[in-house]
């Protein structure tokens, strides 16, 4: 029998903070489910592409589109997965802390396809984005 037992939140953001780009990011775990995530960005002054403007890059963006859709996987995978391919779309400019939520749309025994969203802090559309990545079984 396999265990189908769901990595909880606190066990997924010892996994995300491991990485020095994710620390960085200031990323917490905020909910996790069967195949979906949330996950709080904390704003930081390195972000802004246009000190005018003082919005995020549109880099920072698209790093959150693919981690935040590749860690929707994690509930199938139990690990991180490569990314293939990745689309994202920038909606209206980011300004401050964000909210992500990513989803699985498909799981495949090679392929799976995950999508993302970004909201500012008065809950609007900053950014989308749709992945697809590398699921083959581990081997062991």
């Amino acid at each position: 029998m396999t265990d189908t037992t769901l990595p909880g939140a606190a066990e997924i953001q010892a996994r995300l903070l491991k990485g020095p780009y994710h620390q960085w990011l200031g990323l917490q775990v905020l909910a996790v489910g069967d195949g979906s995530i949330e996950l709080g960005a904390t704003w930081r002054e390195e972000w802004v592409v246009n000190p005018e403007g003082g919005y995020t890059h549109g880099g920072i963006l698209a790093a959150l589109v693919d981690l935040t859709a590749d860690w929707a996987l994690v509930s199938r995978t139990g690990r991180g997965v490569p990314t293939i391919d990745l689309r994202v779309d920038y909606h209206r400019p980011a300004r401050g802390n964000l909210r992500t939520t990513g989803k699985v749309i498909k799981f495949g025994r090679q392929f799976s396809v995950a999508e993302a969203q970004i909201f500012d802090a008065e809950g609007q559309l900053v950014a989308s984005g749709r992945g697809v990545y590398a699921t083959p079984a581990p081997k062991d």
